[in-house]
């Protein structure tokens, strides 16, 4: 009879911590996500869609740097590509507008 009591009360408080011991052991995977996006993920994309937007803003004479470091003189847009002319011996070439890394806005 103390036996059967004793198992009964161990049966109720096992019941009582798993679902506490659930929301202790999803609760920091989920801390982990929202800090992950927050200092990770949130700020790729932000810098993601200024680059796009740099990138669309393109307009002929704007100097430009590529992602291989040749830099030029838009001469001709298209709708994904541009051609540079590089300063020394005025050589044009044709490129993809995802090869941007910098531009410097035509003053006027």
């Amino acid at each position: 009879m103390f036996y059967n009591k004793l198992m009964e009360a161990a049966t109720a408080s096992t019941e009582t911590t798993s679902s506490g011991s659930l929301l202790v052991t999803v609760l920091p995977f989920v801390v982990v996500l929202l800090v992950m996006y927050l200092l990770m993920i949130r700020p790729q994309r932000k810098k993601e869609k200024e680059m796009n937007n740099m990138r669309n803003s393109l307009q002929v004479g704007d100097t430009v740097v590529t992602i291989g470091g040749i830099t030029g003189i838009v001469t001709n847009l298209h709708e994904d590509e541009f051609i540079l002319e590089t300063a020394g011996e005025r050589t044009k070439m044709c490129f993809k507008r995802w090869a941007i890394q910098e531009v410097k806005k035509l003053e006027m």
